[in-house]
């Protein structure tokens, strides 16, 4: 790789970005990957971005999907909708090929949006368990398709996850487990298209350790917060989230 800053304050500057990242995914669960993004493409290339993520983001998300002791029943009451990412994803990616489409990630950052601040005005979506079993599926394929198309893994699988009434923590977690799906069964599918290619991954592993630094701190953070803080912070989360994804499409 080739920076147009020296190599020492180069990686200084990415581990503080990582740092960043991992505590704002700790706290609400979310937003590494588009943080990191957005804040080393200051100094460097899409391309060289996108090496550096690729570890840390699987890692956290993998590491999201925790405890142990509540991933089952976590995964029972999302399990259709993730059998629904692995068919949207991988028809998804095989059929459209790579992620694309400004204009997708415009009309998804502006979704994020509306439903953030209608979430903030008080109101709230709410799925029941008879209804999960066939929404769930469909939720899955959408969210697949979402994915192939944009890379995004959060619309409608978050705001779906959100109506299933999950507290706090195991909110995070199905988030963890949908967003580890996701990440997996897109690199096969981008594999299978050669739409995947090998990349030297070393700087990647190096960003591992200050983003599951930042993670732990952002996993204090958030169990010393009220849930109606937290509930406020995860909203904020998705818009910023949003408004980036719609900002950086229109400049686009």
């Amino acid at each position: 790789m080739t920076h147009p800053i020296d190599a020492t304050a180069f990686w200084a500057a990415a581990t503080a970005v990582y740092l960043l990242a991992g505590v704002i995914k700790g706290v609400v669960g979310l937003g590494l990957p588009t943080v990191s993004m957005a804040l080393l493409a200051l100094w460097m290339t899409p391309a060289q971005a996108a090496a550096l993520l690729i570890v840390p983001s699987l890692v956290t998300n993998i590491w999201q999907t925790g405890p142990r002791a509540t991933f089952m029943p976590v995964l029972r009451r999302i399990g259709g909708m993730q059998v629904g990412v692995v068919i949207g994803t991988l028809a998804g990616a095989l059929w459209l090929g790579v992620p694309a489409g400004a204009w997708a990630s415009f009309a998804l950052g502006v979704a994020l949006i509306v439903y953030a601040l209608w979430g903030l005005t008080g109101r709230q979506l709410h799925v029941s368990d008879a209804q999960a079993r066939w929404v769930g599926p469909l939720v899955g394929m959408s969210t697949g398709l979402v994915t192939a198309v944009t890379g995004v893994f959060a619309v409608p699988a978050v705001p779906y996850l959100q109506a299933l009434g999950f507290q706090r923590d195991s909110l995070i977690q199905a988030m963890g487990i949908s967003f580890t799906t996701s990440t997996v069964v897109l690199a096969i599918g981008l594999a299978a298209n050669g739409g995947y290619p090998v990349s030297v991954i070393g700087g990647s592993v190096a960003m591992l350790a200050p983003a599951i630094g930042g993670m732990v701190l952002g996993t204090w953070l958030r169990k010393r917060l009220s849930v109606e803080v937290f509930r406020r912070c995860f909203l904020v989360g998705l818009a910023l989230l949003g408004l980036y994804m719609a900002v950086r499409a229109a400049g686009a």
